[in-house]
């Protein structure tokens, strides 16, 4: 990867994460399909082409926090992930979605005179939801994290693009977080507080997404986050509260060369309880083995779950206006758990047309759990599904050289 010679990046969204591919120019080719569009599978495939010098994820390591909050440069690919449902005091509703990617050109720095150089580019997506006025607001940005443009700082903790970051509110302690963010005729202000502890995905934190070894990702979650602040769109700021899910991920290489996409949820049930699934897709569509997922009670230890222990049906599809099928209502059970649940889109189009297309969104949910009844909203993701253009149709896109 000594080149240096960088063509584009390509956006991979995971709830178990998402990465950013940077593509070089002598790959270009592997990664548009005959209408010059990026693949979800060539930005994240496996092997080992373009790996060699980064650190891999090849067994449980021990985590440690906060230090894990902040970045792992070693890595090729790294992601800070937010997403919320949030609500006025009259149930105005609101989603967003915050997410901040690092990736590396280089597994080492290289020798420049230039302060503009740099091994390391940042992007970011920032959506909100506006359920009432049926909008989805979108919004995509680079920059290299050189000049104090972008970047990752652990103690104290702070990731940012530009002028958009979230970051600890205190010195002494990385709780709160006060996230901020503002395009496409929205502004989001929002402070988080920790809630549940984090809760490590896979085994004891090691994600496989492949049955290679390395194809796989150190991966955490704060499922269930209070949050306060303030939405402001159409030159309107309302005060909102609610919940908010944090993912954590960083890998280098993270799928498998037979995958071609994902469905992630994160639900938030009114119980207390939480559950995250992600459901790998092969290239006939196909539920991957190593799909999996977690179960989080309202108090004590989460449970992992495997593709056998979750059944996910599908119930309505959509048709994006710029091609391509979405999933757009499901029925996801957990026979073991005694759950049944179906998880319905807050909106349709939660399409995000940035660098990859994929649609991510709110949601809410309504079914039983021991035969009682239960409701919940969340998030869901979908990638895989449809290829869009690298450089049209994004609906507020911010570049810096």
């Amino acid at each position: 990867m000594g080149r240096g010679l960088v063509i584009g990046v390509v956006v991979v969204l995971a709830a178990l994460g998402v990465a950013v591919g940077v593509v070089m120019r002598d790959t270009e080719e592997a990664l548009l399909d005959g209408s010059g569009t990026m693949t979800v599978a060539s930005a994240l495939g496996g092997g080992d082409g373009g790996m060699e010098g980064y650190t891999r994820a090849v067994e449980p390591r021990p985590f440690r926090f906060p230090e894990d909050h902040g970045p792992h440069p070693d890595f090729r690919t790294e992601w800070w992930y937010w997403t919320g449902n949030l609500e006025t005091e009259d149930g105005r509703a609101f989603g967003y979605q915050f997410t901040v990617f690092r990736s590396a050109l280089a597994p080492e720095k290289p020798e420049r005179g230039s302060a503009w150089g740099t091994r390391q580019i940042a992007m970011a997506h920032f959506t909100v939801t506006d359920v009432s006025a049926g909008r989805f607001h979108v919004t995509e940005r680079f920059s290299r994290a050189a000049l104090g443009l972008a970047g990752a700082e652990g103690s104290p903790f702070r990731v940012w693009v530009q002028d958009w970051d979230v970051r600890s509110e205190g010195t002494a302690s990385t709780w709160p977080m006060r996230l901020r963010a503002q395009g496409d005729g929205v502004t989001l202000d929002l402070v988080m507080d920790e809630g549940k502890p984090p809760v490590l995905q896979g085994d004891r934190g090691l994600s496989q997404k492949g049955a290679e070894k390395g194809n796989a990702s150190y991966y955490y979650s704060m499922t269930r986050m209070p949050s306060r602040g303030t939405v402001s769109v159409g030159g309107q700021t309302v005060s909102v509260k609610g919940e908010s899910w944090m993912d954590r991920e960083w890998s280098t290489s993270a799928l498998g060369p037979d995958l071609v996409g994902w469905d992630w949820f994160a639900l938030q049930l009114s119980d207390g309880s939480e559950l995250m699934n992600y459901q790998l897709r092969d290239k006939a569509g196909k539920a991957d083995p190593f799909s999996a997922g977690a179960w989080v009670p309202a108090t004590g230890e989460s449970v992992h779950l495997t593709r056998e222990d979750v059944k996910l049906e599908v119930l309505a599809t959509w048709k994006s206006p710029r091609g391509g099928e979405y999933p757009a209502r499901w029925r996801i059970s957990v026979p073991k758990l005694s759950l049944d649940l179906t998880v319905t889109p807050k909106l349709e189009n939660q399409e995000l047309p940035v660098s990859v297309r994929y649609w991510e969104g709110a949601v809410s949910l309504e079914g039983t759990r021991e035969g009682k009844p239960v409701q919940g909203r969340g998030y869901v993701e979908l990638t895989g599904y449809a290829d869009a253009p690298r450089s049209e149709d994004v609906t507020t896109r911010s570049r810096t050289p």
